[in-house]
Protein backbone atom coordinates (compact mmCIF):
# COMPACT_ATOMS: atom_id res chain seq x y z
CA UNK A 1 0.00 0.00 0.00
CA UNK A 2 1.91 3.69 -1.02
CA UNK A 3 1.57 6.43 1.38
CA UNK A 4 0.80 9.61 -0.65
CA UNK A 5 1.11 12.92 0.76
CA UNK A 6 -2.43 13.37 0.77
CA UNK A 7 -3.24 10.32 3.13
CA UNK A 8 -0.12 11.31 4.92
CA UNK A 9 -1.17 15.08 5.56
CA UNK A 10 -4.78 13.29 6.18
CA UNK A 11 -3.26 11.18 8.92
CA UNK A 12 -2.13 14.11 10.96
CA UNK A 13 -5.58 16.17 10.56
CA UNK A 14 -7.35 12.48 11.68
CA UNK A 15 -6.26 9.26 11.70
CA UNK A 16 -10.09 7.83 11.25
CA UNK A 17 -10.46 10.11 8.55
CA UNK A 18 -7.58 8.51 6.85
CA UNK A 19 -8.79 4.30 7.48
CA UNK A 20 -12.17 5.41 6.07
CA UNK A 21 -10.97 6.87 2.84
CA UNK A 22 -9.02 3.91 2.68
CA UNK A 23 -11.55 1.22 3.94
CA UNK A 24 -15.11 2.88 3.22
CA UNK A 25 -14.91 5.58 0.59
CA UNK A 26 -18.47 5.03 0.03
CA UNK A 27 -19.23 6.56 3.22
CA UNK A 28 -18.23 10.19 2.13
CA UNK A 29 -20.01 12.18 1.55
CA UNK A 30 -18.75 15.26 -0.86
CA UNK A 31 -20.64 18.38 -0.36
CA UNK A 32 -20.93 21.14 -3.13
CA UNK A 33 -18.43 23.87 -1.57
CA UNK A 34 -15.99 20.87 -1.58
CA UNK A 35 -16.25 20.09 -5.12
CA UNK A 36 -15.79 23.47 -5.65
CA UNK A 37 -12.72 24.10 -3.57
CA UNK A 38 -11.33 20.78 -6.04
CA UNK A 39 -12.41 22.32 -9.04
CA UNK A 40 -10.27 25.74 -8.11
CA UNK A 41 -7.45 23.99 -7.23
CA UNK A 42 -7.17 22.31 -10.35
CA UNK A 43 -7.80 25.59 -11.89
CA UNK A 44 -5.12 27.35 -10.10
CA UNK A 45 -2.22 24.50 -10.33
CA UNK A 46 -2.58 24.65 -13.88
CA UNK A 47 -2.53 28.43 -14.50
CA UNK A 48 0.92 27.88 -11.93
CA UNK A 49 2.48 25.04 -14.08
CA UNK A 50 3.33 28.94 -16.14
CA UNK A 51 5.63 30.48 -13.04
CA UNK A 52 8.99 29.79 -14.66
CA UNK A 53 7.65 29.68 -18.51
CA UNK A 54 8.46 26.28 -20.13
CA UNK A 55 7.62 23.33 -18.32
CA UNK A 56 7.06 19.24 -18.94
CA UNK A 57 4.09 17.64 -17.51
CA UNK A 58 4.49 13.82 -16.50
CA UNK A 59 0.93 13.43 -15.48
CA UNK A 60 -0.61 9.80 -17.18
CA UNK A 61 -3.93 8.53 -16.61
CA UNK A 62 -5.23 5.22 -17.54
CA UNK A 63 -8.01 4.21 -19.35
CA UNK A 64 -10.06 4.00 -15.71
CA UNK A 65 -9.80 7.56 -15.09
CA UNK A 66 -6.83 6.61 -12.04
CA UNK A 67 -3.40 8.25 -12.41
CA UNK A 68 -0.97 5.71 -13.92
CA UNK A 69 1.92 5.98 -10.74
CA UNK A 70 4.63 3.58 -12.47
CA UNK A 71 4.47 5.74 -16.09
CA UNK A 72 4.87 8.87 -14.25
CA UNK A 73 7.67 7.90 -12.11
CA UNK A 74 9.26 6.47 -15.52
CA UNK A 75 8.40 9.90 -17.24
CA UNK A 76 10.00 11.90 -14.32
CA UNK A 77 13.35 10.19 -14.67
CA UNK A 78 13.70 10.42 -18.09
CA UNK A 79 12.82 14.42 -17.59
CA UNK A 80 15.58 14.81 -15.04
CA UNK A 81 17.71 12.71 -17.27
CA UNK A 82 17.05 14.58 -19.70
CA UNK A 83 17.68 18.01 -17.89
CA UNK A 84 14.11 19.42 -17.90
CA UNK A 85 14.34 23.17 -16.04
CA UNK A 86 10.40 22.38 -14.78
CA UNK A 87 8.53 19.49 -14.01
CA UNK A 88 4.81 19.23 -13.16
CA UNK A 89 3.43 16.49 -11.13
CA UNK A 90 7.17 15.03 -10.77
CA UNK A 91 6.63 11.87 -9.22
CA UNK A 92 8.52 10.08 -6.63
CA UNK A 93 8.10 6.71 -4.33
CA UNK A 94 10.54 5.53 -1.42
CA UNK A 95 9.62 2.65 0.39
CA UNK A 96 5.84 2.49 0.42
CA UNK A 97 5.93 6.23 0.30
CA UNK A 98 4.60 8.47 -2.85
CA UNK A 99 4.49 11.64 -3.68
CA UNK A 100 3.80 14.14 -6.33
CA UNK A 101 5.45 17.43 -6.71
CA UNK A 102 3.41 20.42 -7.84
CA UNK A 103 6.48 21.83 -9.77
CA UNK A 104 9.85 20.52 -9.49
CA UNK A 105 12.31 23.26 -10.55
CA UNK A 106 15.92 22.85 -11.12
CA UNK A 107 17.91 25.59 -9.34
CA UNK A 108 21.01 26.39 -7.06
CA UNK A 109 22.86 22.84 -8.00
CA UNK A 110 19.80 20.78 -6.81
CA UNK A 111 15.62 21.10 -7.32
CA UNK A 112 13.25 23.21 -5.44
CA UNK A 113 10.09 21.95 -4.59
CA UNK A 114 6.90 24.28 -5.29
CA UNK A 115 3.68 22.94 -3.48
CA UNK A 116 1.12 25.12 -4.94
CA UNK A 117 -2.64 26.30 -3.24
CA UNK A 118 -5.36 27.60 -4.45
CA UNK A 119 -6.22 29.58 -1.14
CA UNK A 120 -5.40 33.24 -0.21
CA UNK A 121 -3.84 31.74 2.70
CA UNK A 122 -1.84 29.18 3.83
CA UNK A 123 -2.21 26.36 6.53
CA UNK A 124 -0.47 24.58 9.20
CA UNK A 125 -0.78 21.35 7.18
CA UNK A 126 0.85 22.54 4.57
CA UNK A 127 4.50 22.51 5.95
CA UNK A 128 3.74 18.86 6.78
CA UNK A 129 3.24 18.38 3.35
CA UNK A 130 6.36 19.78 1.85
CA UNK A 131 8.17 17.67 4.51
CA UNK A 132 6.84 15.01 3.65
CA UNK A 133 7.93 15.19 -0.31
CA UNK A 134 11.44 16.90 1.08
CA UNK A 135 11.59 13.34 3.14
CA UNK A 136 10.77 11.00 0.08
CA UNK A 137 12.98 13.28 -2.55
CA UNK A 138 16.08 12.98 -0.62
CA UNK A 139 15.44 9.36 0.27
CA UNK A 140 15.40 8.96 -3.47
CA UNK A 141 18.63 10.61 -3.63
CA UNK A 142 17.35 14.12 -5.32
CA UNK A 143 19.07 17.46 -4.17
CA UNK A 144 16.47 19.60 -2.41
CA UNK A 145 18.04 23.05 -2.80
CA UNK A 146 14.66 25.13 -1.61
CA UNK A 147 11.35 24.62 -0.41
CA UNK A 148 8.30 27.26 -0.94
CA UNK A 149 4.93 26.70 -0.42
CA UNK A 150 3.06 28.94 -3.24
CA UNK A 151 -0.56 30.40 -2.98
CA UNK A 152 -2.91 33.31 -4.30
CA UNK A 153 -1.93 36.73 -3.76
CA UNK A 154 -4.92 38.37 -1.85
CA UNK A 155 -3.72 42.28 -3.27
CA UNK A 156 -3.94 41.07 -6.81
CA UNK A 157 -6.40 43.03 -8.74
CA UNK A 158 -7.12 41.86 -12.10
CA UNK A 159 -6.04 44.70 -15.03
CA UNK A 160 -7.13 42.94 -18.48
CA UNK A 161 -5.63 39.38 -18.75
CA UNK A 162 -4.39 37.68 -15.41
CA UNK A 163 -0.29 37.88 -14.30
CA UNK A 164 0.87 34.66 -14.03
CA UNK A 165 4.06 35.79 -11.51
CA UNK A 166 5.03 35.54 -8.39
CA UNK A 167 4.08 39.31 -6.97
CA UNK A 168 1.33 39.10 -9.18
CA UNK A 169 -1.25 36.44 -9.16
CA UNK A 170 0.61 34.29 -6.98
CA UNK A 171 2.59 34.82 -4.29
CA UNK A 172 5.34 32.59 -2.61
CA UNK A 173 6.87 31.78 1.17
CA UNK A 174 9.84 32.69 1.96
CA UNK A 175 12.32 29.10 1.17
CA UNK A 176 11.50 26.95 4.12
CA UNK A 177 13.64 24.05 3.99
CA UNK A 178 16.19 25.43 6.93
CA UNK A 179 13.29 25.98 8.97
CA UNK A 180 11.17 22.98 8.24
CA UNK A 181 10.76 21.16 11.88
CA UNK A 182 7.64 19.38 10.56
CA UNK A 183 10.35 17.46 8.26
CA UNK A 184 12.21 16.20 12.07
CA UNK A 185 8.86 13.96 12.80
CA UNK A 186 8.11 12.42 9.15
CA UNK A 187 9.83 9.14 9.63
CA UNK A 188 8.01 8.76 12.56
CA UNK A 189 4.82 10.10 11.28
CA UNK A 190 4.63 7.53 8.48
CA UNK A 191 5.44 4.83 10.44
CA UNK A 192 2.31 5.44 12.96
CA UNK A 193 0.01 6.05 9.46
CA UNK A 194 1.24 2.75 7.83
CA UNK A 195 0.64 0.83 11.03
CA UNK A 196 -3.01 2.08 11.18
CA UNK A 197 -3.69 2.05 7.59
CA UNK A 198 -2.27 -1.51 8.27
CA UNK A 199 -5.11 -2.69 10.54
CA UNK A 200 -8.36 -3.91 9.88
CA UNK A 201 -10.35 -2.92 12.67
CA UNK A 202 -11.96 0.45 12.57
CA UNK A 203 -10.73 3.39 14.69
CA UNK A 204 -12.61 4.62 17.28
CA UNK A 205 -14.30 8.18 16.91
CA UNK A 206 -12.70 11.94 18.65
CA UNK A 207 -14.09 15.14 17.24
CA UNK A 208 -12.25 18.43 16.47
CA UNK A 209 -13.77 21.92 15.29
CA UNK A 210 -13.50 21.37 12.07
CA UNK A 211 -15.02 17.66 11.89
CA UNK A 212 -18.31 19.53 10.36
CA UNK A 213 -16.17 19.99 6.87
CA UNK A 214 -15.19 16.55 6.81
CA UNK A 215 -16.59 14.00 3.96
CA UNK A 216 -17.02 11.45 6.61
CA UNK A 217 -18.67 13.95 9.31
CA UNK A 218 -22.10 12.00 8.90
CA UNK A 219 -20.76 9.16 9.21
CA UNK A 220 -19.32 9.42 12.72
CA UNK A 221 -21.96 11.20 14.06
CA UNK A 222 -24.28 8.35 13.52
CA UNK A 223 -25.12 7.00 16.84
CA UNK A 224 -24.51 9.66 18.93
CA UNK A 225 -27.31 11.76 20.53
CA UNK A 226 -28.99 14.63 19.50
CA UNK A 227 -27.29 17.87 21.02
CA UNK A 228 -28.72 20.03 23.48
CA UNK A 229 -27.78 23.82 23.37
CA UNK A 230 -25.29 26.43 24.28
CA UNK A 231 -24.82 30.07 23.71
CA UNK A 232 -21.58 30.59 22.24
CA UNK A 233 -21.75 34.23 21.49
CA UNK A 234 -18.16 35.40 22.32
CA UNK A 235 -16.79 31.74 23.40
CA UNK A 236 -13.73 30.21 21.48
CA UNK A 237 -13.78 28.84 18.24
CA UNK A 238 -12.29 25.31 19.94
CA UNK A 239 -15.94 24.69 21.33
CA UNK A 240 -18.00 25.43 18.02
CA UNK A 241 -18.04 21.99 17.22
CA UNK A 242 -20.06 20.99 20.42
CA UNK A 243 -22.74 23.33 19.43
CA UNK A 244 -23.34 22.07 15.53
CA UNK A 245 -24.42 18.23 16.66
CA UNK A 246 -20.95 16.33 17.34
CA UNK A 247 -21.61 16.69 20.66
CA UNK A 248 -24.30 17.03 23.25
CA UNK A 249 -23.41 20.14 25.74
CA UNK A 250 -23.71 17.09 28.38
CA UNK A 251 -21.18 14.83 27.00
CA UNK A 252 -19.23 17.92 26.42
CA UNK A 253 -19.33 19.06 30.26
CA UNK A 254 -19.31 15.29 31.31
CA UNK A 255 -15.72 14.69 28.69
CA UNK A 256 -13.26 16.49 31.41
CA UNK A 257 -11.98 18.94 28.78
CA UNK A 258 -10.83 22.09 29.98
CA UNK A 259 -13.29 24.63 30.04
CA UNK A 260 -12.96 28.05 31.92
CA UNK A 261 -15.91 29.08 34.33
CA UNK A 262 -17.85 31.02 32.20
CA UNK A 263 -18.40 28.04 29.34
CA UNK A 264 -18.98 25.78 31.95
CA UNK A 265 -21.84 28.02 33.58
CA UNK A 266 -23.54 28.55 30.47
CA UNK A 267 -23.09 24.77 29.35
CA UNK A 268 -24.74 23.89 32.77
CA UNK A 269 -27.73 26.67 32.17
CA UNK A 270 -28.29 25.09 28.91
CA UNK A 271 -28.96 21.80 29.71
CA UNK A 272 -31.44 22.69 32.04
CA UNK A 273 -33.34 25.91 30.35
CA UNK A 274 -36.81 25.67 29.31
CA UNK A 275 -38.43 29.13 29.35
CA UNK A 276 -37.10 31.56 26.88
CA UNK A 277 -35.42 34.57 28.08
CA UNK A 278 -36.06 38.25 26.80
CA UNK A 279 -34.72 41.35 28.31
CA UNK A 280 -37.47 43.78 26.73
CA UNK A 281 -35.34 46.78 28.28
CA UNK A 282 -32.35 45.92 25.95
CA UNK A 283 -35.01 44.77 22.90
CA UNK A 284 -36.22 48.37 23.02
CA UNK A 285 -32.93 50.17 23.48
CA UNK A 286 -31.95 48.62 20.20
CA UNK A 287 -35.10 49.11 18.61
CA UNK A 288 -34.90 52.59 19.47
CA UNK A 289 -31.87 53.04 17.18
CA UNK A 290 -34.01 52.08 13.77
CA UNK A 291 -36.17 54.41 11.96
CA UNK A 292 -38.48 54.76 8.94
CA UNK A 293 -38.07 54.08 6.11
CA UNK A 294 -36.88 51.48 6.84
CA UNK A 295 -35.16 48.66 4.53
CA UNK A 296 -34.29 44.81 5.20
CA UNK A 297 -31.49 43.95 2.53
CA UNK A 298 -29.46 40.42 1.29
CA UNK A 299 -26.75 40.38 -0.71
CA UNK A 300 -26.31 36.69 -2.41
CA UNK A 301 -22.29 36.55 -3.82
CA UNK A 302 -19.91 34.46 -5.67
CA UNK A 303 -16.73 33.75 -4.77
CA UNK A 304 -13.65 32.48 -7.62
CA UNK A 305 -10.49 31.77 -6.99
CA UNK A 306 -9.20 33.31 -10.28
CA UNK A 307 -10.32 36.91 -10.37
CA UNK A 308 -12.86 36.83 -13.00
CA UNK A 309 -13.25 40.45 -13.62
CA UNK A 310 -11.09 43.97 -13.90
CA UNK A 311 -10.65 45.36 -10.34
CA UNK A 312 -11.42 42.15 -8.59
CA UNK A 313 -9.33 40.02 -6.44
CA UNK A 314 -9.19 35.74 -5.59
CA UNK A 315 -12.34 34.99 -4.10
CA UNK A 316 -13.51 38.44 -3.71
CA UNK A 317 -17.36 38.11 -3.63
CA UNK A 318 -18.95 39.16 -5.62
CA UNK A 319 -22.69 40.49 -5.57
CA UNK A 320 -24.73 39.02 -8.17
CA UNK A 321 -28.60 39.53 -6.29
CA UNK A 322 -30.09 40.93 -3.39
CA UNK A 323 -33.62 41.16 -2.01
CA UNK A 324 -34.88 44.34 -0.28
CA UNK A 325 -38.04 44.86 1.70
CA UNK A 326 -38.90 48.68 2.50
CA UNK A 327 -41.05 49.99 4.75
CA UNK A 328 -41.96 53.17 4.27
CA UNK A 329 -43.17 54.40 7.52
CA UNK A 330 -45.25 52.80 10.78
CA UNK A 331 -48.27 50.71 9.95
CA UNK A 332 -46.91 50.26 5.73
CA UNK A 333 -47.14 47.04 4.02
CA UNK A 334 -43.64 46.28 3.06
CA UNK A 335 -43.13 46.77 -0.19
CA UNK A 336 -40.46 44.00 -2.16
CA UNK A 337 -37.67 45.19 -4.66
CA UNK A 338 -35.36 42.65 -5.90
CA UNK A 339 -32.44 42.08 -8.62
CA UNK A 340 -30.71 39.22 -10.27
CA UNK A 341 -27.83 39.28 -12.85
CA UNK A 342 -28.05 37.62 -15.98
CA UNK A 343 -24.93 35.80 -15.33
CA UNK A 344 -23.40 37.26 -18.48
CA UNK A 345 -20.55 39.36 -17.67
CA UNK A 346 -19.99 41.25 -14.66
CA UNK A 347 -22.91 41.69 -12.75
CA UNK A 348 -21.85 44.52 -10.22
CA UNK A 349 -22.62 47.67 -12.07
CA UNK A 350 -26.23 47.04 -12.79
CA UNK A 351 -26.66 45.55 -9.07
CA UNK A 352 -24.97 48.90 -7.57
CA UNK A 353 -27.27 51.31 -10.17
CA UNK A 354 -30.24 50.09 -9.11
CA UNK A 355 -29.64 49.31 -5.16
CA UNK A 356 -29.13 53.28 -4.97
CA UNK A 357 -31.88 53.80 -7.20
CA UNK A 358 -34.50 51.10 -4.86
CA UNK A 359 -32.87 52.26 -1.02
CA UNK A 360 -34.49 55.89 -0.59
CA UNK A 361 -31.77 58.22 0.42
CA UNK A 362 -31.28 58.24 4.55
CA UNK A 363 -33.25 55.58 5.21
CA UNK A 364 -32.59 53.30 8.06
CA UNK A 365 -30.87 49.79 6.36
CA UNK A 366 -31.00 46.52 8.12
CA UNK A 367 -29.13 43.27 7.66
CA UNK A 368 -29.24 40.51 10.12
CA UNK A 369 -25.18 39.77 10.50
CA UNK A 370 -24.37 43.20 8.47
CA UNK A 371 -20.73 42.67 8.46
CA UNK A 372 -20.87 40.70 5.51
CA UNK A 373 -23.28 43.26 3.22
CA UNK A 374 -21.15 46.44 4.75
CA UNK A 375 -18.04 44.66 3.16
CA UNK A 376 -19.74 44.19 0.12
CA UNK A 377 -21.45 48.01 0.02
CA UNK A 378 -17.59 48.96 0.51
CA UNK A 379 -15.81 47.00 -2.29
CA UNK A 380 -18.94 48.64 -4.99
CA UNK A 381 -18.28 51.60 -3.92
CA UNK A 382 -14.11 51.16 -4.54
CA UNK A 383 -14.98 50.01 -7.58
CA UNK A 384 -17.32 52.72 -8.58
CA UNK A 385 -16.46 55.69 -7.65
CA UNK A 386 -19.38 57.86 -9.15
CA UNK A 387 -21.84 55.89 -6.95
CA UNK A 388 -19.60 55.87 -3.79
CA UNK A 389 -21.23 58.96 -2.30
CA UNK A 390 -24.67 56.86 -2.29
CA UNK A 391 -23.29 53.04 -1.77
CA UNK A 392 -21.65 54.90 1.94
CA UNK A 393 -24.26 56.72 2.58
CA UNK A 394 -26.04 52.96 2.87
CA UNK A 395 -23.39 51.21 4.60
CA UNK A 396 -23.59 54.44 7.29
CA UNK A 397 -26.89 53.86 7.94
CA UNK A 398 -26.79 49.98 8.79
CA UNK A 399 -28.17 48.58 11.43
CA UNK A 400 -27.49 44.54 12.21
CA UNK A 401 -30.95 43.07 13.72
CA UNK A 402 -28.89 39.93 14.94
CA UNK A 403 -27.72 41.81 17.94
CA UNK A 404 -30.70 40.87 20.07
CA UNK A 405 -29.95 36.98 19.51
CA UNK A 406 -26.05 37.65 19.54
CA UNK A 407 -25.93 39.06 22.72
CA UNK A 408 -28.97 36.82 24.06
CA UNK A 409 -31.67 39.46 24.70
CA UNK A 410 -33.85 37.18 22.84
CA UNK A 411 -33.24 33.58 23.46
CA UNK A 412 -34.91 30.21 23.49
CA UNK A 413 -34.24 26.50 23.18
CA UNK A 414 -35.23 25.79 20.05
CA UNK A 415 -32.42 27.89 18.67
CA UNK A 416 -30.17 25.12 19.40
CA UNK A 417 -27.59 27.61 20.98
CA UNK A 418 -27.29 29.92 17.78
CA UNK A 419 -27.38 33.34 16.40
CA UNK A 420 -27.52 32.48 12.85
CA UNK A 421 -30.53 33.09 10.72
CA UNK A 422 -31.44 29.78 9.73
CA UNK A 423 -31.33 28.45 13.42
CA UNK A 424 -33.80 31.70 14.36
CA UNK A 425 -36.04 31.99 12.00
CA UNK A 426 -37.70 28.80 12.56
CA UNK A 427 -37.47 28.69 16.81
CA UNK A 428 -39.15 31.96 16.02
CA UNK A 429 -41.77 30.65 14.32
CA UNK A 430 -41.88 26.92 14.55
CA UNK A 431 -45.66 26.74 12.97
CA UNK A 432 -44.80 28.75 9.84
CA UNK A 433 -43.62 26.66 6.93
CA UNK A 434 -41.55 29.88 5.60
CA UNK A 435 -39.35 29.83 8.80
CA UNK A 436 -37.82 26.67 7.29
CA UNK A 437 -35.49 26.79 4.60
CA UNK A 438 -35.51 23.23 4.40
CA UNK A 439 -39.35 23.58 2.47
CA UNK A 440 -37.08 25.40 -0.30
CA UNK A 441 -36.80 23.62 -3.77
CA UNK A 442 -33.54 24.34 -5.72
CA UNK A 443 -31.94 26.25 -3.30
CA UNK A 444 -31.73 26.41 0.67
CA UNK A 445 -28.90 28.54 1.59
CA UNK A 446 -26.05 31.21 0.31
CA UNK A 447 -23.62 28.19 -0.71
CA UNK A 448 -26.26 26.62 -2.85
CA UNK A 449 -27.21 30.11 -4.69
CA UNK A 450 -23.10 30.66 -5.13
CA UNK A 451 -23.10 27.38 -6.98
CA UNK A 452 -26.00 27.51 -9.23
CA UNK A 453 -26.04 31.30 -9.98
CA UNK A 454 -22.69 30.77 -12.67
CA UNK A 455 -24.11 28.11 -14.35
CA UNK A 456 -27.20 29.77 -15.53
CA UNK A 457 -25.57 30.71 -18.46
CA UNK A 458 -24.99 26.99 -19.43
CA UNK A 459 -28.67 25.94 -18.90
CA UNK A 460 -31.25 25.29 -20.89
CA UNK A 461 -33.95 28.17 -21.36
CA UNK A 462 -36.59 25.82 -19.00
CA UNK A 463 -34.07 25.39 -16.90
CA UNK A 464 -32.51 28.64 -16.59
CA UNK A 465 -36.08 30.14 -16.20
CA UNK A 466 -36.63 27.49 -12.97
CA UNK A 467 -33.12 28.23 -11.54
CA UNK A 468 -33.83 31.86 -11.70
CA UNK A 469 -37.23 31.28 -10.00
CA UNK A 470 -35.54 29.33 -6.54
CA UNK A 471 -33.17 31.87 -6.78
CA UNK A 472 -35.21 34.51 -6.09
CA UNK A 473 -37.52 33.01 -3.69
CA UNK A 474 -34.59 32.06 -1.83
CA UNK A 475 -32.72 35.47 -1.46
CA UNK A 476 -36.44 37.16 -0.68
CA UNK A 477 -37.33 34.74 1.91
CA UNK A 478 -34.09 35.73 3.84
CA UNK A 479 -35.55 39.49 3.70
CA UNK A 480 -39.12 38.78 4.48
CA UNK A 481 -37.79 36.40 7.63
CA UNK A 482 -35.87 39.21 8.59
CA UNK A 483 -38.81 41.50 8.54
CA UNK A 484 -40.72 39.12 10.65
CA UNK A 485 -38.08 38.75 13.24
CA UNK A 486 -38.12 42.77 13.76
CA UNK A 487 -41.93 42.72 14.13
CA UNK A 488 -41.45 39.99 16.81
CA UNK A 489 -39.18 42.12 18.61
CA UNK A 490 -41.33 44.89 18.18
CA UNK A 491 -44.02 42.53 19.70
CA UNK A 492 -42.20 41.57 22.64
CA UNK A 493 -41.18 44.63 23.62
CA UNK A 494 -44.38 46.00 24.24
Amino acid sequence: MNLSKSKYCTFLQCPKRSWLNCYKPQEAFVSADTKSRLAAGTEVGALARGLFGTFVDVTTVKENGSLDHAAMLQKTREAMQSGEETICEAAFSFDGCYCQVDLLHRAGGGYEIYEVKSANDLKEINRHDVAFQKYVLEKCGIPVSGVYLVCLNREYRRMGDLEIAFGKLFKRTEELSDGLKEEEAVGENIARAKALLAQQEEPGTTFCKSCASCEFFGYCRRGLPEPSVLDLAGCSDKWEYANRGILTMRELLDSGEKLDARVRQQIAHACTQREPEINREKIKEFLSTLRYPLCFLDFETMQSALPPFDGTRPYQQIPFQYSLHVIGEEGAEPKHCEFLADAEGDPRRALAEQLVRDIPEGACVVAYNMKFEKAVLKELAEAFPDLALSLLGIWDNMRDIMLPFYRRYYYNRAMQGSYSLKYVTPALFPEEKEADYHNLEGVHNGSEAMDIFPRLKEMGEKEREEARKQLLIYCGRDTWNTVKIWQELVRVSK
